[in-house]
């Protein structure tokens, strides 16, 4: 298939998880109207972005918030990257992870978030992700009819070494649920969508919550998609919304055919350790 149609939910997050999966449910009901067989919800959709929320929020995978990702994936025959959830594992660690299901509502990917955000930016925001979250340590590649596609999630973005990896694993999509903040996202979130498209030739597509000044932690919305050439197909502002595209995927085959730098990697000078 070479033409795909996607949308990225931009959805505001509140402090109930039945209203949060409400919200996606109607967000992907308007979107499925629309044709669209790719959605996309945000880093954390069903819970705040708060280190006392996520131990709350957190459910084992087939749990409530799992379930409705499926049935509404099996519901609207598309396939879904349901951004990400708190997930508590048999041990009880909990991660930061993003599920993904085909148009069947099977589960067809898992991504545990690799790199936690621990930051403090001197008069700008502070987190410590790592305080309550452990990291996974996959590079998440899945089939679909459409190609292979990666997913990860928010900070691993900032890693191209990842971004690298799932290319040479096939992928012509990267997709990034993510909520970055008024402090890094005006300058860094469009530079990092662009700078990995044009790095290694792939749509790069970016779903963050809807603006909340009213949160604890304020998202800088602006869900983003990147083609392959580095050029922005639609991006959104701060307001709750769907960015919905329709992607030419032979863009990806073209662009590396007419600037072959994947085929012009040192490998006998540089090369990337598999994870």
């Amino acid at each position: 298939m070479t033409r795909l149609k996607v949308a990225l939910i931009q959805m505001r997050v509140v402090d109930k998880k039945e209203e949060n999966l409400k919200k996606a449910a109607a967000m992907i009901g308007k979107a499925a109207e629309m044709g669209v067989e790719l959605a996309v919800l945000p880093e954390m959709f069903n819970c705040p972005y708060q280190n006392d929320k996520f131990p709350l929020y957190a459910e084992k995978e087939g749990g409530p918030s799992w379930e409705k990702l499926a049935g509404l994936a099996l519901e609207h025959r598309l396939f879904l990257v349901g951004g990400s959830v708190p997930e508590l594992d048999e041990q009880g660690l909990v991660y930061n992870t993003s599920y993904v299901f085909d148009n069947q509502g099977r589960q067809i990917a898992k991504h545990r978030k690799m790199h936690l955000f621990d930051i403090a930016v001197e008069g700008g925001q502070s987190f410590q992700e790592s305080a309550v979250l452990s990291a996974g340590n996959a590079v998440t590649v899945f089939d679909t009819p459409y190609g292979k596609m990666g997913v990860l999630i928010c900070y691993d973005f900032r890693f191209p070494e990842l971004s690298r990896l799932m290319v040479q694993r096939g992928a012509k999509l990267i997709i990034v649920p993510a909520a970055f903040n008024m402090t890094t996202g005006p300058l860094h979130w469009e530079l990092l969508f662009r700078a990995r498209a044009v790095d290694n030739q792939v749509y790069t597509l970016g779903a963050a919550p809807a603006r909340d000044w009213s949160a604890h932690y304020v998202s800088y919305g602006n869900s983003i998609i990147v083609d392959p050439w580095g050029g922005i197909v639609s991006r959104l502002g701060e307001e709750e919304d769907l960015l919905v595209a329709d992607l030419d995927l032979t863009v990806v085959e073209k662009v590396r055919r007419e600037l072959p730098l994947l085929n012009h990697i040192r490998k006998d000078v540089y090369q990337l350790k598999e994870l």
